[in-house]
């Protein structure tokens, strides 16, 4: 079974190897930048400038506003805790409220105690022979508690719910509750139900949920939980733009809401804290590191460059804090970007953060089709080490940091979502990385450099036969990089997502709206299919266990 594992940076031994060009951060020029995110700065805009919306949703857009408000959450967990004095709630008499927080509008709010210490579940049933039962053990500090406070989440809109809830004693033995609950309608309008192609027995999937994270929308933006038979089962509001993964800690999940902000949200669906990112503005990935602090790939909108940035977030205090701009490690390339076709200067194009351990990280440059290796992250930023094609950067300084590709292959073209991986049958120094391989070569801020010369002969974002799964195996200590896993998946040039879940693998195709979760032998198992304005950015699969729901035995 695969382990993730914490390493330590590597640079010594890749210095031993003759990497002595890599370069440190220049930081008698670099100024830092901090900021509380208590509200003190205004924005530049506001969350949903960009949104057109109805005079339906703009009334609902207000709710959302102060769903992140965290007066106002306090406000509203102040009134359940006078309602669950008020009365002795036990099984036959709960205290049941409809999505109080208004972070999930398929869930409620469940409250009662009981005499002898029990564990909790529920199950869902609607009356659609096309909509299968969904049934969750509840998340609760014991196995077996007196007191019991939990969400149930994944309530069908628009119809009548059964919910059954089971409530188990440490003898075995088992009481019932069953209550119907009419429920209203979604915020959004997403469906219910996907399009759904099952090539496999269901049985071959992974349990968990698939989120998806940036069905980018004109109107209003949400996060939405689908089950394994591709029904609805929780629609998260946002402020705007997206979320780009969940991060958990002991008690809280942590997603961004908007542009500029992250927000923090326990396990009854209370939105904690919000976040405020000052003069930056957040985009495509974040991550924790050993010591609970969250990195965040940012832009700095005081700059003439997006999208070059990394943020430290100090999720206790809310204090941001830049760590890295990526010019100061590759000042001398940026002078020879230009441009692209948005005007801007996306030279870089940082879509994905791995945290490695010790101040070390990947990033993923999609612009440059290569993966940075950053040590001293905290202190003396620099580069250990890139995974790219040495080509592209032959006339540069940057060259010698380019470790050897050993096996014949192309090159990853664009890819998205690394993910840094380690195993214990792997020697010290050696890991995985594996990717969305967007198999697309383009450079618009490079447009002198000829892709196809190096195999990536697709240049269209939508046009292309395939991209690909791919699975490296790193190794620190000889400076190599070999392909070790590989197979197609329906082409996407931009955007999309990789995720291994137990034995399969979950791949998004963003510009074509279609998922699919693959086997061992990466045959699909099932395939999911969207509505979609632009594109869905990723999806990745969350049990959620030890966060809604007890852990599996």
């Amino acid at each position: 079974m695969k382990k993730r594992i914490m390493t330590a940076g590597m640079l010594a031994m890749i210095l031993a190897i003759g990497m002595t060009a890599c370069t440190k951060a220049d930081n008698t020029t670099k100024t830092e930048k901090t900021s509380e995110s208590d509200g003190k700065k205004e924005l530049k805009k506001s969350d949903d400038e960009k949104n057109v919306m109805n005079a339906e949703q703009k009334k609902i857009y207000e709710k959302i506003k102060l769903t992140y408000k965290e007066e106002e959450q306090k406000k509203v967990a102040e009134k359940l805790e006078k309602k669950k004095e008020s009365q002795d709630y036990n099984l036959n008499n709960m205290l049941i409220e409809y999505n109080p927080f208004g972070t999930n509008t398929q869930s409620l709010y469940v409250y009662f105690k009981t005499d002898a210490a029990v564990k909790v579940s529920y199950t869902i049933h609607v009356k659609d022979d096309g909509i299968s039962d969904f049934s969750r053990d509840v998340y609760q500090d014991e196995e077996y508690q007196t007191e019991h406070e939990f969400q149930v989440i994944g309530l069908i809109p628009d119809t009548e719910n059964t919910i059954t809830f089971y409530v188990t004693n440490e003898d075995g033995s088992t009481n019932t509750k069953e209550i119907v609950y009419e429920m209203g309608s979604l915020y959004g309008e997403e469906k219910v139900q996907l399009d759904t192609d099952m090539k496999q027995s269901a049985d071959q999937l992974e349990d968990g949920l698939y989120v998806i994270l940036g069905n980018d929308s004109s109107s209003m933006d949400f996060m939405y939980y689908y089950d394994n038979s591709g029904v609805l089962r929780g629609e998260v509001p946002l402020l705007g733009y997206r979320s780009h993964r969940l991060l958990f800690d002991d008690n809280s999940m942590y997603y961004s809401i908007s542009e500029k902000k992250m927000a923090q949200v326990n396990r009854l669906g209370q939105v904690t804290k919000v976040y405020n990112l000052g003069d930056y503005s957040l985009h495509h990935d974040y991550v924790f590191d050993e010591n609970g602090n969250m990195l965040i790939l940012a832009t700095d909108t005081t700059q003439d460059s997006v999208e070059d940035i990394v943020l430290k977030l100090d999720v206790n205090s809310g204090e941001v804090t830049e760590v890295l701009d990526l010019e100061d490690l590759f000042g001398d390339y940026k002078k020879t970007c230009v441009k692209n076709s948005s005007d801007e200067l996306d030279w870089m194009h940082i879509n994905t953060i791995q945290y490695m351990g010790n101040g070390s990280v990947l990033l993923s440059s999609r612009e440059t089709s290569t993966i940075i290796k950053v040590d001293n992250l905290y202190d003396e930023p620099s580069i250990s080490y890139m995974i790219g094609e040495k080509d592209f950067w032959e006339d540069t300084s940057y060259v010698s940091c380019v470790l050897n590709k050993k096996g014949d292959f192309i090159i990853q073209g664009g890819q998205h979502t690394i993910t840094y991986e380690t195993d214990e049958s792997l020697a010290d120094g050696q890991y995985y990385l594996y990717m969305f391989n967007n198999n697309i070569g383009i450079s618009e801020t490079r447009p002198d450099y000829d892709w196809s010369s190096i195999g990536l002969k697709t240049s269209s974002a939508v046009d292309g036969k395939n991209s690909k799964y791919y699975k490296y195996l790193v190794d620190e200590n000889e400076g190599t990089f070999e392909l070790v896993d590989s197979f197609k998946v329906p082409y996407s040039g931009y955007v999309s997502s990789a995720q291994d879940i137990g034995d399969n693998v979950l791949a998004d195709s963003g510009l074509k709206g279609t998922f699919t979760e693959y086997d061992e032998d990466h045959k699909a198992i099932a395939t999911y299919k969207m509505d979609y304005e632009k594109f869905i950015y990723r999806v990745f699969k969350y049990n959620f266990e030890g966060f809604y729901f007890g852990k599996s035995e």
